[in-house]
This record gives structure tokens, sequence and C-alpha cells, in this order.
């Protein structure tokens, strides 16, 4: 089944799903979904990870799962395709292409009816344009950067920017404030609540629940495929009807402190001294990133690392991990300086310090079933053999809820917040001395992101020789660890206890990030 596009003249219906069913060999992922799009209001879909808003939402592209079999009805009036924001923008922006040859192409297509002298410093214009519409701060720097460059949430502005350029009257935003800060997260919803304000049709598949109540006008909860529960926002929140509903929105108020009483070392499992990072490929000339005079991570503790977008959180994680080789400092694991690129590292180090990445589908390889490749990790670093690795990764699996039938299968048939999981139970296989987790709790929904916190407190409380780095821009799970560093262009501006830094911020920039814990509601 294909989209169907009809003209229309602007007024009312933009686009509608009705009876929507698909299946992969036999088991359906999306069954009997309907919903409408209309102009100004932004419908959300929302629900747990694997729940299947994502192919909903991409049934208004056209776009179905390879080997798919597709029923019910899926119409666009608009006469135009529908404009896409996707969770994980670096699958859709070329790696060696500039960002600026990226949204020129497509700015060039909306041009076409200009007289050709014309055409350049009209796309150029569009491209300014949709970059600022879009947040992308410094365009004129960041326009000339790749995409590796970019921070995950810059990489999703540009995308923005891509949906922007196309003039499209429906935009599927698909988690567009994961991986963001408040600050960006504020603008976010203001620039969807703008695009509503235009008249555009906004479908937001999001598992953030704030966001959905600062802009949604219509809701569609979704559990196995199935819509449990829609209607206007308004009425849902007061009065929830279905079951997961009601849990779904009582686990996002419910938290978990890692400081449950477990007793922390003194001694640090880490030492980093007078770090000064530069982009990969960079000069000692070139420009700097991020500078960190004195960290230490201790054992039995969580360091939550916050800020905003581009700041230098994932830097500073790639640093400690060997992932950025172009740094000058000091980093020390107990009293052994690691060499700088993971290649030079022992099998005892790799295993030592894990990296759970923020876009765990890029980190899966495609082709291999997703418990072979968590099995793998034991026995690469620990020297376990194939059959003990395997029924230890049955077990960890299991324990972060995904049973044994799912991770049988290949990545692309388990859906972000499930491949997420999986990521962190393939780190989790290394018995790690450093766990480096990326924003793996902001693409998911509140019971999973629950469930992922306990997981981790009681993995860093019962172990005790865990230390953990949090990396988020979600204040309240940062509210939970027992220090938190606060960054800002490259610079560490502040740390302390998690009570301190929160409660009584010093410095200016976490004081207007704390200021900005809660979305813009939309006006």
């Amino acid at each position: 089944m294909s989209v169907k596009h009809e003209d229309g003249t602007g007024e009312g219906l933009l686009a509608e799903v009705r009876g929507l069913r698909v299946e992969i060999d036999g088991r359906a992922i999306v069954d009997g979904v309907a919903f409408r799009v209309l102009p100004g209001r932004v419908t959300a879909l929302v629900g747990a990870s694997g729940s299947g808003k994502t192919t909903t939402g991409l049934a208004l592209l056209g776009e179905y799962p390879r080997g798919a079999r597709v029923d019910g009805e899926v119409r666009v009036t608009t006469g135009g395709p529908a404009g896409y924001v996707p969770q994980h923008p670096a699958s859709v922006l070329a790696p060696a292409r500039r960002v600026d040859a990226l949204l020129t192409d497509v700015a060039r297509g909306r041009v076409r009816h200009l007289p050709r002298r014309e055409r350049r410093a009209a796309a150029r214009a569009r491209v300014v344009r949709a970059a600022e519409d879009a947040q992308v701060e410094d365009p004129e720097v960041l326009l000339r950067r790749y995409p590796h460059q970019l921070s995950g949430g810059q990489q999703q502005r540009v995308v923005l920017a891509q949906a922007l350029l196309l003039g499209s009257r429906v935009v599927v935003a698909d988690e567009p404030t994961t991986g963001q800060d408040g600050l960006t997260k504020r603008r976010v919803v203001e620039q969807l609540a703008a695009l509503a304000a235009r008249g555009i049709g906004v479908v937001l598949l999001s598992h953030d629940l704030e966001v959905v109540r600062a802009l949604a006008d219509e809701v569609v909860v979704m559990r196995a495929g199935r819509v449990v529960e829609s209607g206007p926002a308004e009425r849902l929140w007061a009065a929830p009807r279905h079951a997961w509903t009601r849990e779904l929105l009582a686990a996002e108020g419910e938290v978990t402190s890692f400081d449950v009483g477990a007793t922390r070392s003194r001694r640090p499992v880490v030492r980093v001294r007078g770090l000064v990072a530069r982009h990969r490929g960079g000069s000692r000339s070139g420009p700097v990133v991020l500078r960190v005079p004195a960290l230490d991570l201790r054992a039995g503790e969580c360091l939550a690392v916050v800020g905003r977008s581009g700041s230098g959180k994932t830097t500073l994680a790639r640093c400690l991990a060997g992932l950025h080789r172009d740094h000058n400092g000091e980093i020390r694991l107990d009293d052994t300086v690691v060499p700088r690129s993971l290649r030079r590292r022992t099998r005892a180090q790799l295993a030592a310090v894990q990296y759970v990445f923020q876009d765990a589908r890029a980190a899966f390889d495609e082709h291999r079933p997703v418990v072979r490749q968590v099995a793998r990790t034991a026995v690469r670093l620990r020297g376990a053999d194939a059959g003990t690795a395997g029924r230890e990764a049955v077990d960890v699996l299991s324990r972060l809820g995904l049973p044994e039938e799912l991770v049988r299968r290949r990545p692309g048939e388990l859906s972000g917040g499930e491949l997420q999981r999986a990521a962190l139970a393939r780190a989790l296989l290394a018995r790690p001395r450093v766990l480096l987790c990326d924003e793996i709790t902001s693409g998911l929904d509140a019971v999973t992101r629950r469930d992922i916190v306990r997981t981790l407190a009681k993995l860093v409380g019962e172990r005790g020789d865990v230390a953990l780095v949090l990396i988020t821009h979600d204040l309240a799970t940062a509210a939970l660890a027992h220090r938190v560093a606060v960054l800002d262009a490259g610079e560490v501006v502040e740390q302390g206890s998690a009570r301190q830094v929160l409660d009584d911020p010093r410095h200016p920039f976490t004081r207007a990030l704390v200021g900005t814990a809660e979305p813009a509601a939309r006006t």
C-alpha cells in the first residue's frame, strides 16, 4: 500500500490514517491504528518502545519496513510530501558532505521557479532562514562542518531545518527533543508550536511526556502496535481510562536515587588532569572543544554530566573511552595512565571502561542477531566460552525487559528503545569498572526509563566497585546522581553534590539550565 497524495485547498483535513495494519513475517507490529492530522494541530503518539509509533509515523511518508504486508488507508491531502525529523538524525545526514551542501540541495528544489541568476542567492537565504528557525546556533560556523563534527542535538536541529526547507504542510517529528538540554528543548517546543501556528499539522512521536503536555492537542496512546486510548490532551491527562495510560503517567513521577546507602570509596577509579580536547583530525593549534582541569570518578558513585548540546559532554566520555584521541592531559585508571587511543589499550582496560552510545542502532551490526552481538562482549573481553556467554547474555537481556525470542532477531526488528537496553546489556557483560552512559534514557518511555534507572542504581549499589558516568539533558535524572558536573562551551563551570548544584546553583549558566527544567507551554 502506498500513501495517497491528494490536492487540497488548505482547509480541513491534512492527513488521515484509518485501520493501518503492518505485518512482518506474519507478526503485526501495527494493528488497526487510526487518527487524523488537522491544520494547526499537534497530534502526539505516545507509548513504550516497540509500540509502533515510528512505524505509524513513517506510514505518512509511504515508508514501511522491508518485506512488510500493509493494509488500511493512509491519505495525505496536501498534494506534497510530509516532512520528517527522525529520532537518530545521523542516519539521514550524508557523512562525507558538509551541512551547508546538504541543506542547499534541498533549497535548490524550492527556487527553480525563479530566474537562473536569482536562484543561488535565494537558495542561500532559504538555508540561513531555515537554520535560524530550527535554532541552529551560529549557523555560519556550524553549516561549514560535517555531520560527525556536530553533537546529537545539533544534528537534530539540522534535520529539522531540512524539514522546514521542504515547506510541507505535515511534519512528522520522531522524538525531536531526545538528547536535548532544557534550553534547547524549550526552543524545539517553541519551534514546533510555531509550525502549528502557521497551519502546519504536526505529528509528534515522543516518550517525553513533558513535551507532549506542552504541545499536544490530541494524544494517541499505543501499546504493542494497537491504540489503547486516544482523545483530547486535557481529557486524557485529567482522566486516563486505560490501565497502561495510567501506568505511563504514574511512572513519570517515580524516582530511584543512586544514593541507596552503598559505601562509596574515597579512592578514585579514574582521575582526569589537565584534559584539553580538540576536534578529531585537528592539530595542537586546532579549535579546543573541551577543557577539564580536574575530575575524579569514584567507585560506587554516579556522576551526572549535564549541559547544552555541543558543550563537550560526549567528547569527555569519548576521551575516557579512548574514542577521541586528539587531546592532551592525563587520564588514569586506578594508578595507570591509559593510552589515548582505544587501539593501544589492553583487553583488561577495554573491559574496564565501557561506553553505551546515544544512538544505539548505529552501534549494532544490522546483519547479526542482537543476542550474539551482546554475548560477543563476554567472549572477546573476558575470555568466556560461547555457550556461557550466550546464557549470560540472555539472562542480562531478560532482566532488562528483553525476552529471548525478541533478541534472537536482527537489530532492524527492534525499536530504538529496545536496542538501547540491548546496548546496556552488552556493556554490562564486560563487567566494567567505569560505565559511560550517553543519553541512554532520553529516548525511552517513562516506564522503561524508570526501570533502566533502577537497574543502574542497583548495579552501582550492589557491586560497589563501579563508577557510573551519566550524560544527560534531563535534570530530573541528574538529580538522582551523587554528584553533578555542568559543562558550558567546553568548560566545567560547576561541579559538586547533586543537591548542592541543582538546588543552589552558583554559576549563571547552571541557574539558566535549572530555570528551564520545564518546557515552555504552548500558547
